[in-house]
């Protein structure tokens, strides 16, 4: 499974803001959206990721207050990032090593979208979920041999 499969999933809505922007308005988006991240873009180009990480030491930082801090300051301006071809095993290591719950889709320098931890989670959930689905209707359809017996209390052991 690839990274493009969750965003065909999630589909492609971005939420952005730019560097310069006062971190209180991003609160307010993320907490109005109902979403823990925003890409921070500037000239069309992926310049860094805000999570509630960010703002969480930004704020403990500042005595307890947002203040008149921008997002730029508080910005991680190194994120982990990955393409659509990406291999989600590969995604959750990357993950997993860099405590990162968010990351950024690009295809060369295309945003593409950004999937969360969760979204890792509930794919590899779906597939293991799907599998069993088929081992278990691949075993109920087992063929029966000729000679065998064919009913589930015939099979069991005669003690």
């Amino acid at each position: 499974m690839k990274v493009s499969d969750i965003l065909r999933v999630k589909g492609g809505t971005l939420y952005t803001v730019s560097p310069e922007q006062p971190l209180a308005e991003a609160l307010q988006t993320m907490a109005g959206r109902d979403i823990g991240s925003l890409v921070v873009m500037s000239h069309g180009e992926l310049i860094g990721m805000l999570t509630f990480r960010e703002v969480i030491n930004a704020i403990v930082a500042n005595g307890g207050s947002v203040g008149i801090v921008t997002i730029g300051t508080v910005m991680d301006d190194a994120p982990l990032t990955c393409t659509p071809e990406t291999e989600i095993d590969e995604v959750r290591r990357m993950m997993l090593q860099r405590h990162a719950r968010y990351m950024p889709v690009m295809d060369r320098k295309t945003l593409m979208g950004v999937i969360s931890f969760y979204d890792v989670a509930k794919a590899v959930v779906d597939s293991q979920d799907f599998e069993n689905r088929m081992l278990k209707a691949y075993i109920r359809d087992w063929p029966v041999e000729s000679g065998e017996e064919s009913s589930e209390t015939e099979r069991a052991p005669r003690l």
